[in-house]
């Protein structure tokens, strides 16, 4: 058993054995060699009882250039490695070092540095009363790979955590780390667990804004959400996740854990977001049913929730232009002619917005997010600009939101279609005929894969046989007709009482 250390234990076992088996047998019985049983034979010193052996059993290879050359090195940068000191070493004394010396090397090095190395950063265990501390943080799930309907989601998940007890909520988040995804996931958190933690920890999210002026508005409405709940706000040091080494561990077994689950379920596309929602709520709820004892231990040491929830928004203001669109946070939204001229309070939400004229919520839509690449973004409902369009039919061939406009790829297809066998006011005309259907008749879907037969067969689609069968009908009400009473015929009453 060359190479390998033989232990008390096991020196234990081949004493034991020895008073009743041959020595061959009891060492081999013992996992050692004869020879090292005819030692052992010899003495009673247990292996830890002996001396440390103070003599080298080779020449330092590199006793030459340790004080002289490494060491000074190692010194002026402690962060050198032993494989760059060895080149090092090399370059300065070619054919000398050999590459199998690496190994000594690094355990002198080793041995260096926990004599005259660095001082190290040390990490200091923490405990969390119950009731205590909650922490907030956002992870990307870009490596979940999760899809709807075919097309890849980028996401964001925000967590929250108790310390004590690790009950956790998640969200999916669609856009950035911005204030309205915090202030709405632990919003629903706190709501969620019904009560509030003494403190709540968050790492620096002005690193996604830019200058000075966001920096101290992020803070004031983070004080504020906190405020409001009866919290104490705090943050971790910019760069110094481990901090937030409660909330930051469980990003990552949320994330294996969801693999899992994907694994299990055995494909990553939804239906739609809600149904992916519904997943990952099914995911956490697992994870929490694991602390459900320390939770409920937890919960009575919560404080009250307030009466209210605290606003979950940013207002900005956004004027409707004669285009029918305004810009928000640097997407482009569509909006209903009706509103053209008029200046708007918006509410952005985390998945929507509420357009507001004076105490009165005239348009909501859902919030778009700007692209990666040009940092700008369009949400376009064609059914606002279909009056305009029924109008003015031949706006559309040149209409810097014509592709926009079209809900479906069948719709936009179609368009090539008509552009090419049509001359262009037919093809307007016909294409606005064709969404004005989709729209006003409630028929989008239907519509839309008759369209793509239609492309198959390569006809082009009849607009009033596609009215008779898709148009929704009108009610038809039953003639009533209501015959009164004569007033003497009241009199009759009075008399039979």
């Amino acid at each position: 058993m060359a190479g390998k250390r033989i232990g008390d234990h096991q020196v234990g076992i081949y004493k034991k054995l020895r008073t009743k088996l041959g020595q061959e047998v009891a060492a081999a019985k013992a996992g050692i060699s004869v020879r090292s049983a005819r030692r052992l034979d010899s003495t009673d010193t247990l292996p830890s009882q002996r001396a440390a052996r103070a003599w080298r059993t080779r020449a330092d290879p590199f006793e030459a250039v340790w004080q002289s050359e490494v060491v000074p090195l190692l010194e002026a940068t402690p962060a050198l490695t032993a494989t760059t000191l060895l080149e090092e070493m090399q370059r300065r004394h070619p054919g000398q070092y050999d590459n199998a010396l690496l190994r000594t090397l690094q355990r002198r090095v080793r041995t260096w540095g926990a004599s005259h190395g660095r001082e190290r950063e040390v990490f200091f265990a923490q405990a969390h009363p119950p009731g205590r501390l909650g922490l907030s943080d956002f992870t990307h799930a870009a490596v979940l790979q999760v899809s709807i309907a075919g097309a890849v989601l980028l996401h964001l998940l925000y967590q929250f955590a108790l310390a004590y007890s690790g009950w956790r909520y998640v969200e999916v988040v669609l856009g950035g780390e911005s204030f309205m995804a915090l202030s709405s996931g632990l919003q629903n958190a706190v709501w969620m667990m019904g009560g509030v933690p003494e403190e709540h920890r968050t790492d620096s999210l002005t690193a996604a804004y830019n200058n000075q002026t966001e920096h101290e508005l992020l803070t004031r409405r983070y004080e504020g959400l906190c405020l409001h709940y009866g919290m104490r706000p705090s943050r971790n040091n910019l760069g110094v996740s481990h901090e937030n080494g409660s909330i930051e561990s469980r990003q990552g077994t949320l994330k294996r854990t969801m693999e899992q689950a994907l694994l299990l379920r055995g494909h990553r596309d939804f239906a739609d977001l809600d149904a992916y929602r519904r997943f990952v709520a099914e995911v956490f709820g697992r994870l929490n049913a694991r602390v459900a004892g320390k939770f409920n231990e937890e919960r009575r040491t919560l404080k009250a929730l307030p009466s209210r929830r605290s606003s979950d928004y940013e207002e900005v203001d956004a004027r409707v232009t004669k285009y029918g669109t305004m810009t928000v946070k640097k997407v482009l939204y569509t909006a209903p002619s009706r509103l053209v001229g008029h200046r708007l309070k918006v509410r952005i939400y985390s998945e929507k917005l509420e357009c507001w004229l004076g105490n009165v919520c005239v348009l909501e839509l859902l919030r778009g997010q700007p692209d990666p690449v040009s940092g700008r973004g369009k949400v376009v409902d064609y059914r606002h600009l279909l009056p305009a369009l029924k109008r003015k039919p031949g706006a559309l061939a040149r209409s810097v939101l014509r592709d926009a406009l079209f809900p479906r790829t069948e719709y936009r297809l179609m368009w090539a279609r008509l552009r090419d066998s049509l001359p262009e006011a037919g093809a307007c005309r016909l294409m606005v005929g064709l969404l004005d259907l989709a729209g006003n008749g409630g028929c989008e879907a239907e519509l839309a894969e008759r369209l793509a037969l239609l492309l198959a067969a390569g006809e082009l689609p009849d607009l009033d046989q596609l009215r008779d069968e898709m148009a929704p009908r009108p009610a038809l009400y039953p003639a009533v007709t209501v015959v009164l009473p004569e007033l003497a015929s009241y009199d009759l009453l009075l008399t039979a009482a």
